[in-house]
């Protein structure tokens, strides 16, 4: 009965573990969240601060506010001057300039792009001072008359603090990604007030295809869920847009949202053109960078000198021309006025995002053209107020390759959900004649262009080759009886290096399998030695493959569960196992595959003796690991424990305060001191293994890799070469492997593409 009663406890605290993970990753995703939101916040009242201080109080200049945001700040009753307007602009450039040139330059422009280039280029990293930059950058920009969004500074917000979370926490470089994106939609969805788009949004804008990074969708929907609550408890609840109970019932109606749609084309494709044409002469131009944002804002200032609706925000005039109270040459006046503002005030130089001036044109020209349509044929176009909601999805869904989310993202702001069909039809269409052309020049084509996602499989190759292809590499291992007790197990784990353990009855056949990441937290546990047997500890929902199975199949049961070895059994009977199949074999048979293909079915043949030649000649340093997880010397056994069960290594140097190795602590090291009498008084440095086979970073990958092999180490520390006892890194078999490819197969294969 008390062994029944250890088992389940046991059992029970597998699956609590799962839950524990679960629940760390929601926190991280609320924790951004939270950010993101006081970000969002802190944004908005900087904007409002500066809008009265600039604009109203020096200029005059009062614009209308979008019906869902008031001013905070009561107005002044300072006269309106044009000429302090006009100057207004090239103030904000030389202080915004200043500021982002002389501390964070990658901050210029508008700041969605850096996001994305983080996400495929950078393993998602973004330096911490940049959110900030941004934000006081922007601020200064917009509120000085600068035309200019939210969504570029508050995606970095939230962005920057999710690479900074990942960073501190050392996670992986996709799941740093992951958090990036998941402030991207926190930001953006809080301060748009729209977390179901902001979520997408984080999700689509990454490529120019239609393609979503499914990954962090859930991650993102958390965090802009909690930014946006947050939001809307200090600055109110609702749309950030108030529109009539607009509703599609006229088919006819269609004719003219198809004209809208190659008008907002038109207009895009002009944006795009205009915003990047002054990018390049302002890159060109041989003045101080700082200078350039000044001589932008002047420009800007021309403008609003005679359009003063072209500046800043605008949103109050979007909502005018949902209202209809706007004329249709002002309407057109504005969308003009507000392509060149934006490309003026962020194209040379300025801080601020670009799809908050997207929102204005595109409901200006739909507003234009809802007019014209309603002056010509008012029995079908009833409504122009509706061709402003579609206008606004439409503009955007052509200049940034994000149609789904864009239209969601006007639904939310406008409140406006009977317009979903002419939205998706005018959308489609904006998308499809406008590919060529995108506002967010670092989006990449699909996720086989991405960096993010380099050496992923496609799919058409994986479906044609089958796993009996690979037999020669699957491998033979170690069967676990269902009725082996867990103090058997560990005495026989200590001598193995297998990580994923079958479980086979008394017929030896199949019921259950288990991983040591699955036993990890009670591997030291005492307790449960003689109370617990494997059959309790295996999961009997196995996922297993056939010979016979292809190998996108396979690939897609790895990912499941996030398996790193799979088990291959019989075709007429999955009970009886031929081997375990590694998830590294596939990838690499399948890479193999994928060159063959790119080299016209012609495999890359390299000579032995031309590998050794590669081998020697490149370095170890090339391919070290510098940044790595050490242990001290005194470090007890216990905290010891603890820290090799939280670790996703196995072995760990030992290295004293004055970064001198003393020798290298493995998992089965800690398992052999079970039973030991002195266990409490046992430190690292006691059952460290002192004598340590090393290389240096001036050593050849092949020596390196031959000491691996010979020894059969996961690792090997790299010394200094003029002090033998000073640790820079660790090396293993992956980082030989990875190096080599980077280094010599792909300029082998580029050579011979080139001939």
């Amino acid at each position: 009965m008390k062994k029944k009663k250890w088992a389940n406890a046991f059992i029970l605290k597998i699956k609590g573990a799962h839950i524990t993970t679960a629940g760390k990753w929601i926190f991280y995703y609320v924790l951004i969240g939270l950010i993101a939101g006081l970000g969002a916040m802190a944004f908005q009242y900087l904007c409002q601060m500066g809008s009265h201080i600039f604009m109203d109080q020096m200029a005059g200049y009062r614009p209308p506010a979008p019906a869902g945001e008031p001013h905070l700040f009561q107005p002044t009753d300072r006269p309106f001057s044009r000429w302090i307007l006009f100057f207004l602009p090239a103030m904000g450039g030389i202080m915004s300039g200043w500021l982002v040139y002389t501390f964070a330059p990658e901050a210029e422009g508008h700041g969605t792009d850096a996001a994305i280039d983080a996400y495929h280029n950078k393993g998602g990293f973004i330096r911490g001072r940049i959110p900030f930059i941004k934000t006081i950058a922007s601020a200064i920009t917009i509120t000085t008359g600068g035309s200019g969004g939210r969504e570029g500074p508050i995606a970095q917000i939230g962005a920057g603090f999710g690479s900074f979370l990942a960073t501190k926490l050392k996670l992986s470089d996709r799941q740093r990604r992951i958090m990036l994106a998941a402030g991207i939609g926190a930001g953006v969805g809080s301060i748009f007030r729209a977390p179901l788009a902001g979520a997408l949004f984080a999700a689509e804008v990454l490529y120019r295809e239609p393609e979503f990074e499914s990954e962090v969708i859930i991650p993102a929907g958390i965090s802009s869920v909690v930014a946006y609550c947050l939001f809307c408890l200090v600055f109110g609840w609702g749309s950030l847009f108030e529109s009539q109970d607009f509703v599609f019932q006229n088919p006819l109606e269609l004719g003219p949202y198809i004209v809208l749609a190659f008008v907002l084309v038109g207009g895009g494709i002009l944006y795009i053109k205009s915003f990047y044409g002054v990018q390049r002469i302002a890159r060109a131009v041989k003045i101080p960078n700082h200078i350039k944002p000044a001589i932008g804002g002047l420009c800007t200032g021309a403008i609003g000198f005679f359009l003063p609706e072209t500046l800043s925000f605008g949103y109050g005039f979007a909502q005018m021309a949902l209202d209809n109270q706007l004329p249709t040459l002002l309407l057109l006046g504005l969308a003009l006025g507000k392509i060149l503002t934006t490309s003026f005030s962020i194209g040379s130089g300025g801080s601020g995002g670009v799809f908050g001036p997207s929102v204005v044109i595109g409901g200006a020209l739909g507003g234009a053209v809802g007019r014209i349509f309603h002056a010509i044929v008012p029995g079908i176009v009833s409504q122009p107020g509706a061709f402003v909601v579609v206008g606004m999805a439409g503009f955007f869904a052509a200049v940034s390759n994000a149609p789904i989310s864009t239209i969601i993202f006007v639904s939310e702001m406008t409140n406006s959900y009977h317009l979903l069909l002419p939205s998706l039809l005018v959308c489609s269409l904006a998308f499809l004649l406008s590919r060529k052309w995108t506002i967010y020049v670092k989006q990449v084509r699909t996720k086989i262009d991405s960096n993010a996602h380099r050496g992923d499989f496609f799919v058409d190759v994986l479906g044609t080759i089958r796993v009996k292809e690979l037999m020669p590499q699957v491998r033979t291992v170690k069967l676990i009886p269902e009725d082996m007790p867990f103090s058997a197990f560990r005495k026989m784990f200590s001598s193995t290096d297998q990580h994923y353990f079958p479980v086979v009855n008394k017929e030896n056949r199949l019921t259950g399998i288990f991983s040591i990441n699955d036993i990890r937290s009670i591997i030291f546990d005492q307790e449960i030695s003689d109370l617990v047997v494997m059959k309790d500890i295996a999961n009997p929902d196995i996922i297993v493959t056939s010979p016979s199975e292809d190998l996108n199949e396979v690939l897609k049961k790895f990912t499941i569960r996030n398996l790193h070895r799979l088990p291959v059994v019989k075709e007429e009977d999955h009970t009886i196992l031929l081997g375990m199949l590694d998830r590294r074999e596939v990838i690499q048979y399948y890479n193999q595959k994928v060159q063959e293909i790119k080299l016209s079915h012609h495999r890359v043949e390299i000579e032995t003796d031309r590998e050794v030649s590669q081998l020697k000649n490149i370095p170890v340093g090339r391919a070290m690991r510098r940044e790595i997880d050490t242990i001290l010397p005194e470090m007890p056994l216990g905290p010891l424990r603890e820290f090799v069960y939280h670790s996703k290594f196995n072995s760990f140097p030992v290295v004293d305060g004055l970064g001198r190795m003393i020798g290298i602590v493995s998992m089965s090291d800690c398992q052999k001191t079970y039973g030991e009498n002195d266990e409490k008084t046992i430190t690292a440095q006691d059952i460290a293994t002192r004598n340590v086979v090393t290389v240096t970073e001036d050593d050849s990958l092949f020596l390196a890799l031959t000491r691996i092999i010979q020894g059969d180490f996961s690792v090997l520390p790299v010394m200094n070469k003029q002090n033998t006892q000073q640790l820079m890194g660790v090396i293993s078999r992956r980082d030989i492997m990875s190096t080599y490819d980077d280094i010599v197969i792909k300029k082998i294969i580029i050579d011979k593409s080139a001939a």
